[in-house]
């Protein structure tokens, strides 16, 4: 992972760098042209939540959605990596309701919510987590919809032998244009891709701009995006990358994070970018609070997707001590 990996960000305390921080990062447009790469983009990572819509692709495609009457809140929930707030335990659950399942029939494991102060409040109340609060229990819900909607098991859904597992494989291989996919076991307990970052980055392309693909499969991509930019409180939280990225970038973009330092966009279809763009970054040392971020939101700037002086507080980040003092930055490099 390290191998071939170019310094992004780099940690400054007083006038000294500190640490830094390397990756690997991919843009490319929906023809295919490479916009920007930096460190080894053929490098392969596994993609973790940012998979989520090519796992959710299927299940509209299937009709499952629909035939359970899922709303455009739990479409966005379903490919989201929520902050377990009220209202995202509140959409998980009617997703659940609404198939005929309820919470016991999760397999995502529970945690704590990402929302620090949903966190806080739970503990002081002695209230412990449940498999809703979890960050892919929308995901899971959509997963034992599509199940049962197509009668391959709900016990096991989220078996790599399970039929509604192996239609995701597909996708995913058919979005980003690539046979070279491996399995492994992601924190929710559901399969996860290992695949190189340059086709990450294709399948973010072709998830925004889908014109290759059959016109249900269309649908179902705009559905996604349309799902996402409209509800982004949804897909992060009150304080999450995600929804703020998508926030600021006011409908010209669809923001997915994974864990252990990766990101994904895709750029909708613009004057600029007539057929839209497709990126993904992985920080190397698998960093999510500092790195990327700051890389983040760099690109979008590079790119002009972000106004130059947009979100100071995240690119370049403040380093602040214990009192609050401004005591340094973390800022990406020239890209």
């Amino acid at each position: 992972m390290t191998m071939n990996a170019e310094i992004l960000a780099n940690v400054i305390r007083g006038n000294n760098v500190e640490s830094v921080h390397a990756g690997h990062l991919a843009v490319v447009d929906g023809e295919g042209n490479t916009v920007l790469v930096k460190g080894d983009p053929s490098v392969a990572t596994y993609f973790r939540s940012a998979a989520k819509p090519f796992q959710f692709i299927p299940n509209l495609t299937s009709g499952a959605a629909d035939a359970f009457g899922f709303d455009e809140r739990e479409v966005a929930l379903a490919v989201a990596s929520h902050s377990g707030e009220d209202m995202h335990v509140e959409v998980a659950a009617s997703m659940l309701a609404k198939a005929g399942f309820s919470e016991s029939d999760l397999r995502c494991g529970a945690h704590f919510p990402f929302d620090s102060a949903t966190s806080a409040r739970m503990k002081r109340a002695s209230e412990e987590p449940t498999q809703l609060h979890n960050n892919c229990s929308g995901k899971h819900a959509a997963m034992l919809a599509f199940a049962k909607h197509i009668g391959s098991g709900t016990d096991e859904y989220e078996s790599p032998e399970n039929r509604i597992q192996g239609r995701i494989l597909r996708c995913l291989k058919d979005f980003a244009e690539t046979e070279d996919i491996s399995l492994g076991t992601d924190g929710c307990a559901a399969p996860n891709f290992c695949l190189p970052v340059a086709a990450m980055a294709k399948s973010f392309a072709n998830l925004v701009n889908p014109a290759r693909f059959p016109e249900i499969t269309q649908s179902a991509c705009k559905r996604i995006v349309a799902a996402m930019t409209e509800y982004p409180e949804l897909i992060g939280g009150s304080t999450r990358l995600d929804t703020t990225l998508m926030r600021a970038g006011n409908g010209s973009l669809i923001s997915k994070v994974g864990a252990d330092g990766v990101w994904a966009c895709g750029i909708v279809p613009s004057e600029k970018y007539p057929s839209g763009l497709g990126i993904a970054l992985k920080i190397a040392d698998g960093d999510d609070m500092r790195g990327r971020p700051v890389v983040a939101v760099a690109i979008l700037k590079k790119l002009c997707i972000l106004e130059a002086d947009a979100m100071p507080d995240l690119s370049p980040m403040p380093i602040k001590n214990r009192r609050g003092d401004t005591v340094g930055r973390i800022e990406a490099v020239e890209l």
